[in-house]
């Protein structure tokens, strides 16, 4: 899967009516929805905004709205677009501007989905590097050294706790997790292992 690397917007008429794509890369299903209303407050003198996204490491969480147009005319549309696209964490928004002619079933479907296409016809991307999440037990004397070889696996700490033992929490590359887990045995005498975090799957559709 890809991710955006920045923002992205298309806009064209069609039949006097205004279409502004607008792409955007997101966090979270959450963070979408969150977006899309923002974005509706921002463009409060339009007719629909209409959203689709697409989350997760495999993009297997998706919705999509068609924001008061007919039903079918224009979330799915959008949402068919991105998901062909191969991007995942990415909202994708389509404001429109009524112009005063009706476009009928067929015609917001080509609309909805040009509109998408157009935004993600050179979309700047990246691959997505898989994460893992994982927790670490050390003693006071073996801290300092683990913690030195932690760049050489692309190895990043999110969080320390100083108790009777160091507990580091922290995330990585999953493509280097078990030659980490190795280096961390050499280095503790095999006292010390990190624990892989069970990942979260989430695979769901959301329509509104």
């Amino acid at each position: 899967m890809m991710i955006l690397c920045h923002s992205i917007r298309a806009e064209e008429v069609v039949r006097k009516s205004r279409f502004l794509a607008e792409a955007d890369p997101v966090a979270s299903a959450e963070a979408a929805r969150n977006l899309w209303r923002e974005r509706k407050r921002l463009h409060d003198d339009c007719s629909h905004v209409v959203f689709a996204f697409v989350c997760g490491p495999q993009g297997g969480v998706m919705g999509c709205s068609d924001d008061g147009e007919p039903s079918g005319t224009a979330g799915r549309p959008v949402l068919d677009v991105l998901k062909g696209s191969g991007i995942t964490n990415v909202l994708l928004t389509v404001t429109r501007w009524f112009g005063g002619i009706k476009l009928g079933t067929g015609g917001l479907v080509r609309a909805y989905a040009g509109i998408a296409r157009l935004a993600l016809a050179d979309p700047p991307v990246a691959e997505l590097v898989p994460l893992t999440r994982f927790t670490l037990a050390l003693s006071y004397l073996q801290y300092e050294n683990v913690r030195r070889r932690f760049p050489d696996f692309a190895a990043e700490i999110t969080g320390e706790e100083f108790a009777a033992a160091v507990t580091l929490s922290g995330v990585i590359p999953s493509a280097n997790f078990a030659a980490f887990s190795g280096k961390v045995r050499d280095l503790t005498g095999g006292s010390a292992v990190p624990r892989q975090q069970e990942p979260v799957h989430e695979d769901r559709m959301e329509e509104h």
